[in-house]
């Protein structure tokens, strides 16, 4: 079966996230070494900004490294890829959820709607990969 154009589309939406994340990853890491090179008293601060740069590009890494398996899982249409998109943005509609009740909690308008803009847009691509035809071109016989 051929691969349904929203998986290409996805798929390319997945290699630019990679991408990005991986720059991310990057920067925090060199940014948190010259931090900690410019601190002037070289003592225990210094150190923190480093590991924290350290420890923070590293996740940013590693979320790339999953996003561009997910963008060649999708073009190569492996239904892994789909679940595991499927379980990541799950985890994101989730912490999104959870993150509008401070949102509400402090009236910050602009970003509550953003958020659910973007939880709108996560809870559509759930609903897309669902689709009866999208699972069929995966190859999934459930989930």
């Amino acid at each position: 079966m051929e691969r349904p154009t929203g998986v290409t589309i996805l798929a390319v939406l997945y290699f630019i996230g990679a991408a990005i994340l991986a720059i991310c990853g990057l920067l925090f890491i060199v940014g948190g070494s010259m931090l900690s090179g410019l601190a002037q008293s070289g003592g225990p601060g210094s150190a923190i900004f480093a590991a924290g740069g350290a420890i923070v590009g590293a996740v940013f890494i590693v979320l790339a490294l999953l996003d561009l398996a997910i963008a060649i899982g999708f073009i190569k249409l492996q239904n892994w890829a789909r679940v595991l998109a499927i379980v990541l943005i799950g985890i994101g509609v989730l912490f999104g959820v959870i993150g509008m009740f401070g949102l509400l909690a402090h009236l910050m308008l602009f970003v509550l709607v953003w958020r659910l803009i973007l939880l709108a847009i996560q809870i559509w691509i759930l609903l897309y990969l669902f689709k009866p035809h999208v699972k069929q071109a995966f190859g999934a016989t459930s989930f």
